[in-house]
């Protein structure tokens, strides 16, 4: 019986369910109705139907003990011992018919059965119990005095009752009931316990062989009533007969099919075998598979010719005893599995080639890990990019990866790769494909991958698409390359970095927020144009702005902007940082100190004033879609800019807010306060001559 989902599942277990029934109301109606309880006696039937039954058990005893010996597995040790018990003791009840060996009737005869059900139930009950490890141990060291136990329990049997030795020699009663009903009551206990836990089982499972086992188990039980029930020789009496013949016919029946369907004996019963039996045969299949898989797979990629790889086969069905049938979809499914993986690689080369388009990424080192990966997705291939460098294709040898990539790169396959270049793609005779890739509209390269056969439609259209991610990979690396220069000019790397992993936060808006707003202006640049050359001009801005620059971007804050000889800072804007106020004070010193060196061997050369506020300040992206400046406005910044002009040339000059989160470490004199351009209230004002515990030039404007 299949397992079957929904109301048709339902259905086959409520048909289930009363075919095992039907017995029991048999048995109930013959009892209760005693006059259509026919008698019937007829010794030959009798001995053939049970002598049939113990032998049918017996043969599945076998069978299940090699497999319990094979896999260590205690629990079909027991059931083995169970079907050992049942044909035994079905053998001897078989032996004592009366007319056959011996002349009439007596005990051994009339509790051959009712013992030999009930031992067989313990061993059931046993191996439908959860063991302990040691307890699992132990057993399997004495199974084999178990079995001994069991055939010298049977054998004393035989010899005591076929000799009409005491006690089995006398003929029992027909009042002597006691001894079968509670015979009758342990079977079923133990028998009903082993079907609840093996239908439990096979919920899990799923497998037919455990539901045959069910089944029987309730058969056994329905047998042990039946048994304690009927009369001798009246049909309440064969009743039980059949109940055994269909419980164990039903197990042998369950079995031979699975035979018949697999060919082999091997794993009858391994979906009864405890849990961890299940997982080492699934894990021998998978092992199999595995295998398998990977031997198609060098046989795809030339490693392995047919010879081998059907000996490979045959090896893996005589480790795991497959029989030919087993083996061809064992090999089926290899297949199919070598195919999967064979596309997972394939596909996972595209997205390894899209995450390599990372920033900062050189061509050469893009490419040559493009190739790599190709190659070694693509097993077999021999794999090179060709790059177009000022109009002129190039194949560089280490742009090349595969069994071939070391040999000379041919005349003819310069031509052709210089071919593609104009074309979709090109495919030479011996399957190579040469499949150009274009960055913003021009040829970039070609990419060549062949194995010397032709090449699959689907691995054509994989390489396809890898070129073409190649070319997507080289542009994105390119554009990033080209945005860092770009950002790295005007701020930190830490947030050029941001800004090209989340452009939204170039995005048009702002935000109210606490900066340290850096302004650093040159006193007496207007005086130093009158009586100098451009080149001269331009020589010493940019030599004053380059440390300048460098002295703000050291402490991660943002250029924002140059104004003729002026230079406009933040810090903590647009990326977050507790210390900004004191990272703005070291920066300004270190402007200072640095344009002092400078300023050392051009004493004709003008001096910065700077000027440092904090405070709130609305900070963002300001102006249009086509054209926009970082900035920030507010009454702190345009304090900054105030105190620039109240500066000495040579001089830092910061304000109240600023020195409290700097604290005791900021060196300064008071300015008292000062009054500004275009501010009502007065503001205070401190020299920052250095800050302690610092870089000794951060001391050197200490007067």
């Amino acid at each position: 019986m299949e397992p079957v989902a929904g109301r048709g599942g339902a259905a086959r277990v409520v048909v289930w369910v009363a075919h095992l029934s039907a017995p029991m109301a048999g048995l109930w109606l013959l009892v209760a109705r005693p006059e259509i309880d026919g008698h019937w006696q007829h010794e030959p039937v009798h001995f053939a139907l049970v002598l049939a039954v113990a032998l049918v058990s017996l043969v599945l005893a076998i069978v299940i003990n090699q497999a319990a010996r094979r896999r260590e597995d205690t629990r079909l040790l027991l059931v083995a011992l169970s079907f050992l018990v049942a044909a035994a003791f079905l053998g001897l009840h078989a032996a004592a018919t009366p007319q056959v060996v011996l002349d009439a009737r007596n005990a051994g005869f009339v509790y051959a059965s009712p013992v030999g059900l009930t031992v067989a139930a313990i061993f059931a009950a046993a191996s439908a119990a959860d063991l302990s490890p040691g307890g699992e141990r132990r057993l399997l060291r004495f199974s084999g005095l178990l079995r001994t136990g069991v055939l010298a329990l049977a054998a004393a049997w035989a010899v005591v009752s076929l000799t009409g030795s005491p006690p089995l020699n006398r003929v029992p009663g027909a009042d002597e009931r006691t001894p079968a009903i509670l015979l009758a009551a342990a079977g079923v206990i133990l028998f009903g316990y082993a079907a609840v836990r093996y239908y439990l089982l096979y919920r899990r499972r799923r497998a037919v062989m455990l539901l045959s086992v069910v089944t029987a188990d309730v058969l056994l039980a329905e047998a042990a009533v039946a048994m304690a029930a009927g009369p001798s020789w009246h049909a309440s009496w064969w009743l039980w007969h059949a109940l055994m013949a269909a419980g164990f016919g039903y197990v042998a029946y369950s079995a031979w099919v699975q035979y018949r369907n697999e060919g082999a004996a091997t794993g009858l019963f391994a979906a009864v075998g405890r849990e961890e039996t299940v997982r080492q045969l699934r894990a021998e299949y998978s092992a199999a598979l595995e295998g398998l898989a990977d031997a198609l797979q060098r046989g795809e990629q030339g490693a392995l010719t047919e010879g081998q790889l059907a000996a490979t086969t045959e090896r893996v069905a005589r480790r795991f005893e497959l029989t030919d049938g087993q083996a061809a979809v064992l090999g089926r499914a290899a297949d199919a599995l070598s195919a999967e993986r064979d596309q997972i690689r394939k596909l996972g080369a595209l997205v390894a080639l899209g995450q390599d388009a990372r920033v900062m990424v050189a061509d050469f080192e893009l490419l040559r890990g493009a190739v790599h990966r190709v190659a070694a997705a693509f097993g077999g291939f021999t794999v090179r990019i060709g790059l177009v460098e000022e109009d002129r294709l190039i194949l560089p040898p280490v742009l090349a990866a595969g069994p071939s990539a070391a040999a000379p790169v041919e005349v003819h396959t310069v031509r052709l790769a210089q071919a593609a270049l104009a074309r979709a793609h090109l495919q030479e005779s011996d399957g190579t494909l040469y499949l150009p890739f274009v960055v913003k509209g021009h040829p970039a390269g070609v990419l060549i991958a062949g194995h010397g056969r032709p090449i699959t439609e689907r691995d054509a259209a994989l390489l396809t698409s890898l070129a073409a991610q190649i070319a997507i990979a080289l542009e994105n690396a390119r554009l990033y390359r080209q945005l860092d220069v770009l950002f790295r000019q005007y701020m930190s790397p830490d947030v050029a970095t941001a800004l090209v992993a989340d452009p939204s936060q170039a995005a048009l808006g702002g935000a109210v927020l606490e900066v340290t707003s850096l302004f650093a202006d040159l006193r007496g640049f207007t005086t130093f144009s009158e009586r100098s050359s451009p080149t001269e001009i331009v020589d010493m801005l940019n030599r004053y702005f380059d440390v300048a620059t460098r002295a703000v971007l050291d402490e991660n804050g943002t250029v924002v902007q140059f104004v003729g000889d002026a230079l406009m800072a933040l810090f903590n804007a647009p990326a977050r940082q507790p210390d900004h106020a004191l990272r703005a004070a070291r920066a300004a010193l270190k402007i200072q100190h640095e344009v002092d060196r400078i300023a050392a061997a051009r004493p004709d050369w003008p001096r910065f004033r700077v000027g440092v506020n904090t405070g709130e300040a609305l900070v963002g992206n300001i102006g249009g879609e086509a054209l926009r400046n970082f900035n920030a406005m507010g009454d702190a910044v345009n304090v900054a800019a105030r105190l620039q002009t109240q500066a000495a040339p040579g001089q830092v000059v910061i304000g109240a807010s600023t020195r409290d989160r700097i604290g005791d470490g900021a060196l300064v004199t008071p300015l008292g306060d000062l009054m500004v351009k275009g501010r009502v209230q007065p503001v205070p004002a401190f020299v920052l001559h250095g800050l302690r515990g610092e870089s000794p030039w951060h001391l050197s404007l200490v007067s």
